[in-house]
């Protein structure tokens, strides 16, 4: 067995976690897998990649079924971020998920296991001239002039096939009742969606959620590149609020508790303000 097959094969038999989530290989593929004591033979099978899929947003619905299940899996750097996040938002309980960190990138970085983003394929022709290459900076991005950029978006936004792919897969989409199926804000019955009050909505919901594992854009079938929307909303949360998403315990800047939010806003918005 590998050291961390070992691991988790004695943590499940100390009675450390309930449950362990990682991967197994079916039919050739690493799947997301449930390991536990029932069948801790499975264990020796546990595989930590090459696959990338929101574990976090499993444990969730475990620890929502299970509120006093004890959870173990596999994390990489975003999956972190994800856990921080959904503990700041009382998703799950402090020290209710145990994890076992693995790495995403190999220390050469030129050839990565399966983490997409860190070497984004280039953009092709079409996507160059009429669309938003997803391998820019948000500099690049906005040295474009303003009516070039708002064609550009909107470009991308109306291939959306409104699948909600992005959503599904997003391991901080969280929410009882989405707003993206709220028909008096999102229009139903055809396709696009409307454009571009879909992605906005969604992009205003990211802000101060977004951990920036690219799951969204990977999963996109209409290839929009919305890592790159999400990190410039992220960004205006960093100026305005000097918030870091998933680093730490921080409270996010648009947690309310009684009257008062829990942050206040940089001099940059109180100056704009006046």
């Amino acid at each position: 067995m590998t050291p961390i097959q070992q691991q988790v094969k004695n943590w499940l038999e100390e009675k450390r976690v309930d449950i362990f989530l990682a991967y197994r290989i079916l039919d050739g593929h690493p799947l997301p897998h449930a390991f536990t004591r029932e069948h801790i033979e499975e264990t020796a099978e546990l595989v930590t990649g090459p696959a990338r899929y929101s574990l976090e947003k499993f444990a969730t619905h475990i620890a929502s079924r299970y509120p006093a299940a004890r959870i173990g899996m596999v994390a990489r750097d975003c999956n972190q971020r994800a856990l921080n996040v959904l503990r700041v938002w009382n998703q799950l309980k402090d020290g209710q998920v145990e994890t076992v960190p693995v790495t995403c990138c190999p220390s050469h970085l030129h050839h990565h296991a399966d983490c997409s983003y860190l070497e984004p394929h280039p953009a092709g022709a079409v996507k160059q001239q009429l669309g938003q290459a997803p391998n820019q900076s948000l500099a690049e991005v906005e040295a474009q002039p303003a009516a070039e950029r708002l064609d550009r978006w909107l470009y991308e936004f109306q291939k959306c096939i409104k699948c909600y792919g992005c959503r599904n897969i997003c391991p901080v989409c969280f929410c009882k009742e989405c707003s993206l199926e709220h028909a008096e804000l999102i229009g139903t019955g055809h396709l696009p969606p409307d454009i571009p009050i879909f992605h906005l909505v969604r992009a205003v919901h990211m802000a101060g959620r977004c951990v920036d594992c690219g799951l969204c854009e990977d999963a996109c079938p209409a290839e929009i590149p919305l890592r790159l929307l999400y990190r410039k909303v992220n960004a205006i949360v960093k100026d305005l609020f000097d918030y870091e998403t998933g680093s730490g315990d921080t409270l996010p800047p648009f947690s309310i508790l009684g009257d008062k939010p829990t942050m206040s806003p940089m001099p940059l918005l109180a100056a704009a303000q006046e």
